[in-house]
């Protein structure tokens, strides 16, 4: 998965929804931890495209 910041806008969905809790919430943008499994279930939930299918979040 890639997050892409720009296209974010900060609903915490994503960090809801991630089976490894490694999604945080900051201020300004989603910080994420390492462990990224790759499930896709952020992705499926972001309603503005900001994860898509890609390099690993934790790259």
């Amino acid at each position: 998965m890639e997050y892409i910041p720009v296209k974010c806008g900060l609903c915490g969905a994503c960090v809801v929804v991630c089976p490894r809790n490694i999604l945080e919430l900051d201020e300004n943008r989603i910080d994420v931890g390492e462990g990224c499994e790759e499930c896709g279930k952020c992705l499926e939930v972001c309603p503005l495209g900001a994860i898509t299918p890609g390099e690993a979040l934790n790259d």
